[in-house]
């Protein structure tokens, strides 16, 4: 019983202490594509929500984008069609 106890207290620290230094156990490589999570094909304009860069970590270099229904998926940024989006992302918002 001790030993149990003397688990359950170590296993309660660790997570104050962890919580106080703002470490998480979660990875933050769920943020990254991978070879299998892109999509080849065109996303239409209109369903596009967001998209944000993958964090400089990751393996690939990629776009997460959010689709309709806070769906994401990874597309290449150096697609033709998703560089076209860009551009007339970044034309749209300054006229």
């Amino acid at each position: 019983m001790k030993v149990f106890s003397l688990a359950v207290l170590i296993l309660l620290l660790a997570t104050l202490w962890t919580g106080s230094q703002g470490i998480s156990f979660r990875s933050s490589y769920g943020k990254c594509c991978y070879k299998n999570m892109f999509v080849k094909k065109e996303i239409p304009a209109a369903f596009i929500k967001d998209y944000k860069k993958t964090p400089s970590h990751c393996p690939r270099r990629a776009m997460r984008v959010e689709v309709v229904e806070r769906r994401n998926v990874c597309v290449d940024p150096e697609e033709t069609w998703f560089q076209n989006f860009l551009q007339q992302e970044s034309s749209g918002s300054t006229s």
